[in-house]
C-alpha cells in the first residue's frame, strides 16, 4: 500500500450550492489531515461544509452529513476545520463546501491517500 499527501482546492466556493472539494477515488482510501478555508472580503461570512458518506444505505439525502453548518468566519481571515480530528474517506466518498456570499471564500483540504 502507498500512502500519497495530496491538497484539493476551490478558489471562490460558490454560494448557490454545496460544491465538490474532494472525491475519493476508486482503490482507495483517503485520511482528512485538515481544511482552511479563508475568507478574502472585508465583510464576515458563513461557510458550510459537507460530507456524502456514499456507503450509507437509503436515499442520497441519507447520505449527507453536515460538518459545518453557516459558520461565520471573519473578514480577512482563515478558518482551521477538521484538524486534529481523522476523517476517514472510502471510495466515491464526497467532501463539499459552500461559501455565504459568492466569490468570497478559498478552501484548502489536506489529506493522505491510500492505495
Amino acid at each position: 500500500m502507498a500512502n500519497t499527501f495530496k491538497n484539493a482546492s476551490i478558489k471562490s466556493v460558490s454560494h448557490s450550492g454545496f460544491v465538490d472539494l474532494y472525491t475519493c477515488p476508486s482503490a482507495t482510501t483517503a485520511i482528512v489531515l485538515g481544511l482552511a478555508i479563508t475568507n478574502k472580503t472585508d465583510n464576515s461570512v458563513t461557510a458550510s461544509v459537507q460530507f456524502i458518506d456514499s456507503s450509507a444505505s437509503g436515499s442520497a439525502a441519507d447520505k449527507e452529513r453536515l460538518l459545518l453548518n453557516e459558520v461565520s468566519i471573519p473578514a480577512n481571515t482563515t478558518l482551521e476545520v477538521l484538524s486534529g480530528q481523522k476523517y476517514v474517506m472510502e471510495t466515491t466518498d464526497i467532501l463539499k463546501v459552500k461559501a455565504g456570499t459568492t466569490t468570497s471564500l478559498d478552501a484548502v483540504l489536506g489529506l493522505m491517500q491510500i492505495t
